[in-house]
């Protein structure tokens, strides 16, 4: 994944492009520290897969899907929820001292890849550090992520 692009690519083992999709990355730019809001960077894999069998659009609270679906009408109900949709991909840190352990953990700072309303921007950071995406293109890369699949985010 390139921050300085804001795109998320998936590689076959052989290094070929098998997709490429837009994301938006934190605000804060990177960083892994514990409450920095920022995008952690390195080696990570794929910790869980949450919300397989969820309708498009699905919302989620603290990994659990609430039994909502997003609409206009509940985004202006709740203008200042940070929308988690359709899909969850919580990431866990390779790398000890940089993205896992005391103070850097990204697992524990809660970093997934996940669906965002589509009126957001992609290719712009605008998130609270985790990796928004479509959620067309989230369904479609939920399908080809297992868990423990490796994500690199440079």
């Amino acid at each position: 994944m390139s921050l300085a692009d804001q795109s998320l690519r998936v590689l076959a083992d052989d290094g070929s492009l098998l997709a490429s999709y837009p994301v938006s990355t934190a605000l804060n730019g990177a960083g892994e520290q514990d409450g920095s809001g920022c995008t952690p960077r390195g080696r990570h894999y794929v910790r869980a897969r949450i919300g397989e069998g969820q309708p498009l659009n699905a919302v989620f609270r603290g990994r659990r899907p609430t039994g909502e679906v997003y609409t206009p009408e509940l985004a202006a109900a709740y203008p200042d929820r940070d929308w988690i949709l359709t899909r969850i991909l919580w990431l866990c840190g390779l790398e000890w001292q940089r993205n896992r352990g005391p103070g850097v953990d990204t697992f524990r700072r809660f970093i997934y890849i996940h669906g965002t309303p589509d009126t957001e921007p992609m290719g712009v950071p605008m998130s609270h550090g985790c990796v928004r995406m479509r959620n067309r293109d989230l369904l479609e890369l939920f399908e080809r992520a297992p868990v423990g699949m490796y994500v690199n985010i440079e």
